[in-house]
């Protein structure tokens, strides 16, 4: 096997096949006659590999699999049959000569350069495509157990992570000194080294330690704590701040697994900390014990949203819930899958049924200006009769 080795293991054409017949359904019902895929994260989705090339999935017939580099390397990883081409240039008189550019094409106009679009229509001679990426996103959004058993495995390398913070944290170290050893621990776990977002100029960290008033930071990134970073390119993440006895530290990390991301949050402090954040992160750890109680399958998403600002409402803690200010966030949760930033998003404005196979992360969180940032995250699968959550590690406030 390919897996034999050192890759994870692929991705079986039964899964395969059945992302493609997901796809096509949606099509038929957005009158879409030809999709072309070419973004990684989605063509690795529905064809089993991310190597260079573009997928067409045509509403009557098979994909084709066009692969400009690694052509070898695409035939081992994924079970569709492989179209060499020696350029983009080819893809329109091979798309052609198979009758397969009639009706209405789509194409992932959320993610594709402007320029690289117009080059295409002008390749494919269509005046126009319409945008893919929402049918994409819907069929993403429910995991098949496959899928789960990777997030399963994400979830593996957080705990293994989580579970060693506790040894590693110490007094007197910097913020990013403590990423640099958690970082390790989780690739020698089996971590695939990065995290993939969408959308333009989305980045994101695998692993954030914030500490104290690093929390209350607010910048660019649609997150509750960003932390200060080393860096204006880069303004998030880990710092070269000292960890200091009786301040908050937050560790927000992203774990992947062959491709699937899994995203917790957890709490540590060295000696104590106020009374004020004590009972924060109590309000939020029983937001996400609460919600495990009553959410399931047929759940609103909004209702979820609904339930945490009502608890920290009723806390006097809503003014410092999701952000403080203008570093207010309006979501409380986020899918998970291949991306950090799938659907369903827990928001008051986007009402989404839950059904069985979503994963989202949901993470109640508190800043206080000038003092520091506390909160918790755990990620859960949506289930007929409950949520199931993706690791074991516990919810607390970890004293050191």
């Amino acid at each position: 096997m390919w897996a034999e080795n050192g890759i994870c293991e692929l991705t079986p054409n039964s899964e395969i096949q059945n992302r493609i017949h997901a796809l096509k359904k949606e099509m038929a019902e957005a009158d879409i006659h030809f999709s072309i895929i070419m973004g990684n994260v989605d063509l690795f989705y529905f064809s089993g590999t991310a190597q260079r090339g573009l997928l067409v999935v045509p509403l009557e017939g098979d994909p084709l699999l066009l692969v400009e580099r690694d052509q070898d390397r695409a035939r081992r990883e994924s079970p569709l049959p492989v179209t060499p081409i020696s350029s983009q240039r080819d893809v329109g008189s091979i798309l052609a000569e198979r009758g397969i550019l009639r009706g209405r094409g789509a194409m992932e106009l959320d993610i594709l350069p402007v320029s690289t679009y117009n080059r295409l229509l002008g390749i494919l001679g269509v005046d126009s495509c319409t945008d893919l990426s929402p049918l994409v996103r819907a069929v993403r959004m429910i995991k098949s157990e496959f899928e789960i058993t990777q997030m399963k495995r994400s979830g593996e390398i957080m705990d293994a992570v989580f579970f060693r913070a506790g040894e590693v944290i110490k007094e007197g170290m910097r913020e990013i000194d403590v990423e640099a050893e958690l970082t390790a621990e989780g690739r020698r776990h089996g971590h695939q080294g990065l995290l993939r977002m969408r959308g333009f100029n989305a980045e994101m960290m695998c692993l954030y330690v914030i500490s104290g008033q690093a929390g209350t930071i607010p910048t660019a990134v649609d997150v509750t704590i960003a932390g200060l970073g080393v860096t204006p390119a880069l303004p998030q993440g880990s710092s070269f701040k000292v960890i200091q006895r009786d301040q908050a530290i937050i560790l927000d990390y992203g774990a992947g697994y062959n491709g699937y991301i899994t995203d917790e949050t957890r709490a540590f402090v060295i000696g104590t900390i106020s009374e004020k954040f004590e009972r924060s992160h109590e309000v939020a750890r029983e937001i996400i014990e609460e919600t495990a109680v009553f959410a399931r399958e047929g759940t609103e998403s909004t209702r979820i949203f609904e339930h945490a600002l009502s608890r920290a409402r009723d806390a006097g803690l809503e003014e410092h819930f999701m952000g403080y200010g203008k570093g207010k966030v309006s979501f409380v949760g986020h899918g998970l899958g291949l991306e950090l930033n799938e659907m369903p998003v827990i928001t008051p404005r986007h009402p989404q049924i839950l059904k069985e196979g979503m994963v989202f992360a949901l993470e109640p969180k508190f800043v206080f200006p000038g003092e520091g940032s506390i909160g918790v995250e755990a990620d859960f699968i949506v289930r007929k009769e409950r949520l199931e959550r993706i690791t074991s590690h516990p919810l607390d406030l970890f004293r050191l």
